[in-house]
């Protein structure tokens, strides 16, 4: 997908997520990424993945699970919108589904394993995707989006949090 030349397949909002996702193959890439996540959050101790850099703000393992849910989500608009559904998708607060979660309680581990079984089950379902179905038009939360701009916002939205992991948290830690 040019990235470029496709701004119209979404919102503005997410105009920064879809510029941070390498070109090629995206398959390729969300496969790469969820290595790369899994590497940087399994060499954490709990301490590391506790730490918040500002009162306020959440934990890594909160990053973890907030990455995960928001992939739940946009897969299941991707999925939505490829079959042709024509209502508009609701959007979602983050924040109340951080906080509702109790993700600081759960293992490193579980979550990870969340994390990896729903990128395995993303990367299935763009696989089994006719050119038909990636490039159907839907609305969720109100905006326009195509199935091809999905893919995109989902491995930009995880790209996103790894660099403020790396950037705001274990820079200082």
């Amino acid at each position: 997908m040019d990235k470029k030349s496709e701004g119209y397949e979404y919102a503005d909002y997410y105009k920064g997520y879809v510029g941070l996702v390498p070109e090629g193959d995206i398959i390729q890439v969300l496969s790469d990424q969820m290595k790369e996540t899994v590497g940087i959050i399994s060499m954490l101790n709990d301490e590391q993945l506790l730490y918040r850099y500002e009162t306020g703000k959440w934990s890594i393992k909160e990053v973890i699970g907030h990455i995960t849910d928001t992939e739940r989500i946009m897969s299941y608009r991707l999925l939505s919108i490829a079959r042709g559904e024509t209502t508009s998708l609701p959007g979602y607060d983050e924040n109340a589904y951080v906080e509702e979660a109790g993700f600081d309680d759960l293992p490193v581990e579980e979550l990870l394993e969340h994390f990896v079984s729903v990128r395995l089950s993303t990367i299935q379902l763009i696989k089994s995707l006719s050119k038909k179905a990636l490039a159907r038009k839907g609305t969720s939360n109100g905006y326009p989006v195509t199935t091809r701009a999905l893919m995109m916002i989902i491995a930009g939205h995880e790209i996103h949090h790894r660099n403020i992991i790396t950037e705001r948290y274990l820079s200082k830690n």
